[in-house]
């Protein structure tokens, strides 16, 4: 995902499913399983973009995307031909898939299969909160008790019936009964709604409009204060463009302490890694970065470690980084142009050279285009990509003087560090203590998501 600077359409994606490579089970809940037939598929699948996958990722329903090397594969796909979808239990039981259909899976379809077997589940604990009431009526406390404490523990899924058996243990005097949290919207109109809401969001923030961006966000969380989603939007909103990082963090700890997706958790503990290391607090940073490529792999948060291990004067560690980065998507013009600073500095200038002249349009990316063009000499271009950089992308001095201070201190401006333009140019950074660097190029790794 990423902030724009280039327009945006009202299809701009904005629910993205966190589909994650299938690896160890979770220890409860369920898992939707995607068995894409080609890379090409997964690419283009409509899969990849769904409110409702979305927040059931956030409701321990796993999503997890998986091929023949999977040990239990054989078992999820039976005689399915590619591309399948399969919903299973936790360890591996398979309980309902969908086929394809002329070789594509559609997304309503894989919605409806999810939503069926909640449907189902929640019935059951209808029957079980019956059965409930009835021990009570009957005097049996005991099995009353039992009964409702298993149906709380559901409370990941079904946060609903949850609420309700936590309400009648404590009227049987159960103590210590774990709070719930509340569940999200998934009837389809009102969904409909916030997602519309949302999408209006992040055009508006595409565009540059950041302070209605942030109104349409927060419009859309009080729509659905369960929904991660419109958080993570805010927080990065307020950390990337408007650089009011109180704020951001508010957004960022909120998702921490939610149900929330593993994409909205990842993105989370990425924002709050980058703040902390902007704030002096290295290593603390970095574990919150670390944290973040653990919970949810994001190209964004790959380019930052590779940015921290350069700084730090470890250039193999920040190629790794930079690599697995250009691996998430390796046509992605972001991580081109960033993989494209470092090839300048290890003497690959005519090669990186290439690459910012074929994007040298891209406005996010001006900070490192600049970082390419002062490593092969060009002062000239390398100044009037800081300047729009910092006074055409940016539009928050808050944001400017830390991205100024940046430049300051970044080695792949030292052809230019002395220059009178320069250092005018980067004026607000006056009097602000510099981030330590140790000689290696730092970069950006925008955009913000």
């Amino acid at each position: 995902m990423n902030n724009g600077g280039g327009g945006g359409g009202s299809n701009a994606p904005v629910y993205i499913v966190p589909w994650k490579k299938a690896s160890a089970a979770p220890a409860a809940g369920l898992v939707l399983y995607w068995f894409p037939a080609s890379s090409n598929e997964y690419k283009n699948s409509s899969l990849k973009e769904s409110r409702t996958l979305s927040l059931y990722a956030s409701q321990c329903v796993a999503m997890q995307v998986a091929d023949g090397q999977l040990p239990i594969a054989d078992k999820l796909i039976g005689e399915s031909k590619l591309p399948v979808a399969v919903l299973a239990k936790a360890d591996g039981t398979p309980i309902n898939k969908i086929e394809n259909t002329n070789g594509k899976l559609r997304v309503a379809d894989v919605e409806k299969l999810v939503d069926g077997e909640m449907k189902q589940r929640e019935s059951s604990l209808d029957g079980q909160m019956k059965d409930a009431a009835a021990k009570v009526k009957a005097g049996d406390k005991d099995g009353a008790i039992a009964i409702y404490k298993a149906v709380l523990e559901q409370k990941c899924l079904f946060q609903k019936k949850a609420k309700e058996a936590a309400k009648q243990l404590k009227n049987l005097g159960v103590a210590d009964i774990a709070s719930v949290p509340p569940g999200p919207i998934f009837e389809r109109r009102q969904s409909a709604l916030i997602e519309q809401t949302m999408r209006r969001g992040l055009v508006a923030e595409m565009n540059a409009h950041y302070v209605l961006a942030n109104n349409l966000y927060q419009q859309a969380h009080l729509m659905d204060p369960a929904d991660p989603t419109p958080l993570r939007y805010l927080g990065e909103n307020y950390r990337h463009n408007i650089g009011d990082w109180a704020k951001a963090r508010e957004m960022f700890d909120a998702i921490l302490n939610m149900p929330a997706d593993l994409l909205s958790r990842s993105v989370a503990l990425h924002g709050l890694g980058k703040m902390t290391i902007h704030d002096g607090e290295f290593k603390k940073g970095l574990a919150l970065m670390e944290q973040a490529v653990a919970e949810f792999p994001l190209a964004l948060a790959y380019r930052n470690l590779a940015v921290y291990w350069n700084s730090e004067g470890n250039p193999v560690k920040g190629n790794e980084y930079t690599q697995t980065a250009l691996a998430l998507d390796p046509k992605d013009p972001y991580n081109l142009v960033f993989a494209a600073v470092f090839m300048a500095a290890n003497g690959k200038k005519d090669e990186a050279l290439k690459i910012a002249r074929e994007n040298v349009n891209l406005m996010p990316a001006s900070y490192n285009l600049a970082a390419i063009y002062a490593q092969n000499g060009q002062r000239d271009k390398a100044l009037s990509l800081l300047r729009r950089h910092f006074f055409q992308y940016e539009r928050y001095n808050s944001v400017r003087a830390k991205e100024m201070m940046e430049a300051r201190v970044d080695a792949v401006f030292d052809s230019i560090r002395t220059d009178r333009e320069f250092v005018a140019l980067t004026r607000g950074a006056d009097g602000r203590l510099p981030i330590p660097m140790k000689g290696m190029p730092a970069t950006q790794a925008t955009p913000n998501r």
